[in-house]
């Protein structure tokens, strides 16, 4: 059985101490317990019981609280989280087991919590199973990087982990929606002067975009024409040749240029829409 001190590390610290020197409100919690699991529920004073238990844990329930900070969620609101464990942990312990009520109440209370932040504190939808492994990412890298005296790799997350290699990549960028940044924040400029919002920080829609498209979009056709048809196109349309220059160079008439020219382009415009 676990000391009172090695339960006390597993929950990330020594719990908060009540104001009374050297002595938890909730040391020797078990008496108190067992008198409460003997209290039949009908009985009146099972009610004050129960409340007296639970008053003496709540320092329990802050302690754990307090570890949960600074991950997106209120103080407020991970306490009442916490505290909604404690009341499941004092309800559901079995004095008659033989385990310490800190056993069963630190993983018990750490166990809301963290559904909590796998539930209900997502920007966007992720799989629970990506959300699961998401939340052992931390742990392991930090024991993997003391381990090695590096940062792991994905592979060697996913062997620790004993997972597929695509859930540990799937957690890594499941990461990015755990929080979002609304478009209208203010942020500062470049020069650190000005404070604008991020939406003014955008840039337009570039036209020219729609010819890069339109250039993927023929290059594979053009590549399967006839070195001659390639070669008119090349002088027209990236040497901008007049057709009376490219005539001289091919050895034919400028009328031969011009009806290629037409040929090639609706070859290419039929071949391009059909596809």
């Amino acid at each position: 059985m676990q000391t009172r001190t090695q339960l006390r590390n597993s929950a990330g610290g020594e719990p908060a101490r009540t104001a009374r020197p050297g002595r938890d409100s909730y040391d020797d919690i078990e008496p108190l317990l067992a008198e409460l699991a003997a209290v039949a529920i009908s009985d009146p004073r099972r009610k004050a019981l129960r409340e007296d238990v639970i008053r003496r844990c709540l320092p329990l329930a802050e302690h754990i609280a307090r570890r949960f900070a600074g991950r997106g969620e209120t103080f407020d609101d991970l306490l009442q989280i916490a505290r909604l464990g404690l009341l499941q942990a004092v309800d559901r312990f079995d004095p008659g087991y033989g385990a310490t009520f800190l056993a069963f109440a630190i993983p018990t209370i750490m166990g809301e919590v963290r559904r909590h932040f796998r539930d209900h504190t997502w920007a966007v939808r992720v799989p629970r199973r990506v959300k699961e492994i998401q939340q052992l990412l931390g742990p392991v890298t930090e024991a993997m990087t003391h381990r090695l005296r590096r940062a792991p790799t994905a592979r060697e997350i996913a062997a620790e982990l004993q997972v597929e290699l695509e859930e540990v990549t799937q957690a890594l960028v499941a990461r990015n929606a755990y929080q979002t940044t609304p478009i209208d924040a203010v942020t500062e400029n470049e020069n650190g002067n000005a404070a604008i919002s991020r939406n003014e920080a955008l840039g337009a829609d570039d036209p020219e975009y729609r010819h890069v498209e339109d250039y993927l979009a023929v290059r594979p056709l053009i590549a399967e024409l006839p070195e001659r048809e390639q070669r008119v196109l090349v002088l027209r349309f990236f040497e901008f040749r007049t057709q009376n220059e490219i005539a001289e160079q091919l050895g034919v008439s400028q009328m031969q240029v011009s009806r290629m020219l037409c040929r090639t382009l609706d070859t290419l415009c039929e071949q391009a829409l059909r596809d």
